[in-house]
């Protein structure tokens, strides 16, 4: 089990082979952090498909209005949409998109950035200083890892649920 040294800045994420921890970095991403939090809180996350998933690259997820299997689900809609809530500006840093960082999706514009994001399967340090970094994974890289591939995928992955771990 990993070590959670902030439980309130703490995702538990349950995918189909078990749990991924991912610790959030309230302090250099403090809008993105609180933005994943409130969607989990609210459930807005349980169910929602991993809709592009590049082999060698990334796992995108978060498209809460579209890509969620409970409500009107179509593959070909996710990825297209976000939450009710306001895009967020960008907050890069220095941090690097490192393996199993968690980056935040947006459109071109930096400023665009709602409730979708990728967790990087490899080091993808072209992402620099474009996309805001806001997590990582510490524990159940191997879960992401075992995703299924796809642009969309044929048979998505879904996160069956998204919790902070204060909360768990």
């Amino acid at each position: 089990m990993a070590e959670i040294k902030d439980p309130e800045n703490t995702i538990l994420m349950e995918l189909k082979g078990g749990t991924v921890t991912i610790e959030l970095l309230a302090d250099v991403a403090p809008q993105h952090a609180a933005r994943m939090k409130e969607l989990a809180r609210s459930g807005q996350y349980d169910g929602v498909v991993f809709h592009r998933v590049i082999d060698g690259f990334m796992a995108q997820t978060g498209d809460v209005k579209n890509g969620n299997t409970k409500t009107g689900f179509d593959i070909r809609m996710a990825g297209t949409g976000g939450s009710d809530l306001p895009n967020l500006p960008a907050e890069f840093s220095k941090l690097p998109h490192d393996r199993g960082t968690l980056g935040a999706a947006r459109s071109q514009n930096p400023n665009s950035a709602n409730s979708q994001f990728f967790i990087n399967f490899k080091d993808n340090h072209f992402l620099n200083g474009q996309y805001t970094v806001y997590g990582r994974v510490i524990e159940g890289m191997e879960h992401v890892d075992a995703i299924t591939r796809g642009e969309p995928p044929a048979e998505p992955d879904v996160m069956i649920s998204v919790k902070v771990a204060a909360d768990a």
